[in-house]
């Protein structure tokens, strides 16, 4: 062996030596970002950093940067008393950190919200929770994943604009009894573009076109409102629970994209068979 091939397996070694301490050992979650959005958006006011409120369940490692699924699990139950009024979604990294704010309703069940969302570069991800007494919980996670925000759309444009404002409202499982919470999934056909895709023919970039609001109601009353912007994957969908009763209703969705476009879709639930039409 030559000393030149020596020392490339010397080093070879080392850096896979050095691998797994460097994987495990995440940045500082305090990043300038973070810093500009608590003086922001939230005033300076104290945030306690803790999964006990609310939870936030994203992948150590995205497969897909551009679409990578993230979850914010409520840890208390809606009740008049006390509940989660709103929450956001923030990605430090991202072009735009504030990816989403969600309000849900005291009578919902459960503040418990799925989505998918693009991600830019290795970024520290957060959910932000503000309770009905006014205090604000956070709970972080490291995510390792790049490129999202600028990868081209997965499907053909002209097939994707053709099918846009097409949506899915569905109930998720077995259907329980009135009275238990419920799982429902929300879908909306749409490009999702953020202005960062460039048209692989023409080199240009594409203009951005994305949704930006979801509103969700049950039996006329407003379960959850979302505001989001063009971080959510293509074909952006929300996962949310509510709490059907023994005397049903509909189940409304309202979508409206930056070009104040809407897209209405409703599903009834029946008190007896609480069914998914699709």
């Amino acid at each position: 062996m030559t000393i030149h091939n020596l020392r490339r397996l010397l080093f070879i070694v080392g850096v896979l030596h050095l691998m797994p301490a460097v994987a495990a050992s995440d940045p500082s979650p305090d990043t300038e970002a973070w810093q500009a959005i608590r003086s922001t958006l939230f005033a300076g006011r104290e945030i306690v950093e803790s999964n006990a409120v609310i939870e936030l369940e994203a992948p150590f490692r995205a497969e897909d940067a551009a679409v990578v699924p993230v979850g914010l699990r409520a840890r208390i139950d809606q009740t008049p008393e006390r509940h989660i009024k709103r929450m956001w979604l923030l990605i430090d990294g991202n072009p735009t950190p504030v990816a989403a704010a969600f309000t849900v309703a005291p009578d919902a069940g459960r503040a418990d919200i799925e989505t998918r969302v693009r991600v830019e570069q290795y970024t520290w991800m957060r959910a932000v929770a503000e309770t009905s007494d006014g205090m604000l919980h956070v709970s972080s996670r490291y995510v390792r994943a790049a490129g999202g925000c600028s990868a081209p759309a997965g499907k053909d444009f002209e097939e994707a604009m053709a099918r846009m404002g097409k949506m899915r409202l569905r109930l998720d499982g077995e259907a329980p009894e009135p009275g238990h919470l419920q799982t429902a999934t929300l879908m909306v056909s749409h490009p999702n573009l953020n202005g960062m895709q460039m048209d692989q023919v023409t080199r240009h970039f594409t203009p951005a076109h994305f949704v930006r609001r979801f509103e969700v109601s049950y039996g006329g009353k407003t379960l959850l409102t979302a505001d989001v912007d063009f971080a959510l994957s293509e074909n952006p969908q929300i996962r949310f629970r509510f709490r059907p009763d023994a005397a049903g209703g509909e189940l409304q969705a309202r979508v409206i994209d930056s070009k104040d476009l809407i897209f209405t879709q409703s599903l009834t639930i029946k008190p007896a068979a609480l069914a998914s039409t699709r």
